[in-house]
């Protein structure tokens, strides 16, 4: 069965919403938990693209190199409300505030998805929703891993974009 990225959105969001916060972080695991301290500010559905490129590795193998997202910030009903865009691995506002971050952990989430992802935010640049945001979950992937074509001389330079989407918890500290 095919789910449209849309209904999977609008999907995800209720989930989202439906569950409470205790449980969601019992569900979480321990790698890319939030530490105490924080509360939730703000939590979306990032619905976008990754792109990768083949090209020769530090390893001197041809391979997906990852090159960056872009997606929309979407709120539960589905409303986008910022993008996630890099690199530097940024997320910004509609209201113009934005923050990049440093990865702290991850945790794989199955085959076929990119890894959940805990990240330290910097100091938000403008005034507005990202102001005070301390970290950033990413939970609930589905998708975004270097495409299963080849990778070789011949297709050396070639981009791939593959689609994904994540849950994107933005915390604040208390």
């Amino acid at each position: 069965m095919t789910i449209q990225p849309l209904t999977r959105a609008a999907l995800a969001a209720t989930l989202i919403v439906s569950f409470s916060h205790v449980a969601l972080a019992d569900m979480t695991p321990a790698e890319v938990q939030v530490p105490d301290g924080n509360t939730v500010a703000l939590e979306t559905v990032g619905v976008g693209a990754i792109t990768y490129m083949c090209e020769t590795q530090d390893d001197g193998n041809m391979g997906w190199v990852f090159k960056g997202p872009h997606a929309a910030l979407n709120d539960s009903e589905g409303t986008q409300v910022g993008s996630y865009y890099g690199p530097p691995a940024t997320w910004e506002a509609l209201d113009g505030s934005k923050i990049t971050g440093t990865q702290l952990a991850t945790a794989a989430n199955g085959d076929g998805n990119i890894p959940l992802q805990l990240v330290e935010a910097n100091p938000a640049e403008g005034e507005g929703a990202m102001s005070g945001v301390s970290y950033i979950q990413r939970l609930n992937t589905q998708g975004g891993v270097a495409p299963d074509v080849a990778c070789d001389m011949d297709h050396d330079g070639a981009t791939a974009v593959v689609t994904y989407q994540a849950d994107y918890i933005f915390w604040a500290a208390e």
